[in-house]
């Protein structure tokens, strides 16, 4: 029973969805994450990161990196000065703090892909991305500091990911104790920026 009951909820949103995009815009991305998911077995990714994954709207690994870059700088740049520092609500992320999540998040993922790519099997702790924050001095940065952090990152790990053979891809390795590929972390990278900035566009702007 529980399981109808979920496949109809998943219909309903399904249907929401496509209502507010449009269904030109809606089947690209449909066959897009159809396709990644397709390529991802089961076992390569905790269902956490599923939401993530489902962002993502390139199949290429390395050209969604390189998509997301551009998208980045035309975000940030497009985000007015008086709200830089705003937070929606008290204990809330300021939109530079998302940013700087995404950034340090982006490091710490790419160097788990890079474990896994060498076959690594060394179990790989998790990380409190709370505790990262208030300790990231995020607010006393400007735009150009961001950009220019954010874009050193990604084009190391567009770097990377173009280094990696299709055999490097599959390889599994273990973080926050549970398993992960290496081309599922080229796929939740992106698709994590996608969530955030619907995110900062629904909350704070």
């Amino acid at each position: 029973m529980l399981a109808v009951i979920r496949h109809n909820i998943n219909k309903i949103l399904l249907t929401v969805f496509i209502y507010e995009v449009g269904i030109t815009k809606f089947l690209p991305h449909f066959f897009n994450t159809i396709s990644m998911l397709n390529q991802l077995k089961e076992g390569e990714f905790n269902p956490y990161y599923g939401i993530y994954i489902s962002k993502a709207t390139c199949p290429e690994i390395v050209k969604g990196l390189q998509d997301g870059k551009q998208e980045f700088v035309d975000f940030v740049n497009a985000i007015p000065d008086e709200k830089w520092t705003y937070a929606y609500s008290e204990g809330k992320w300021t939109i530079v703090e998302v940013l700087q999540h995404l950034i340090d998040t982006e490091r710490i993922f790419t160097y788990r892909a890079l474990r896994f790519a060498r076959n690594d099997k060394t179990p790989i702790l998790g990380f409190e991305q709370d505790d990262y924050v208030p300790n990231s001095n995020a607010n006393s940065y400007t735009k150009e500091d961001i950009i220019a952090d954010f874009e050193a990152v990604r084009n190391a790990s567009v770097t990377l990911f173009k280094g990696f053979t299709d055999q490097m891809l599959e390889r599994i390795g273990e973080a926050s104790g549970s398993p992960m590929s290496t081309r599922a972390v080229g796929y939740i990278l992106p698709g994590h920026q996608k969530h955030h900035f619907d995110v900062v566009k629904e909350r704070y702007l």
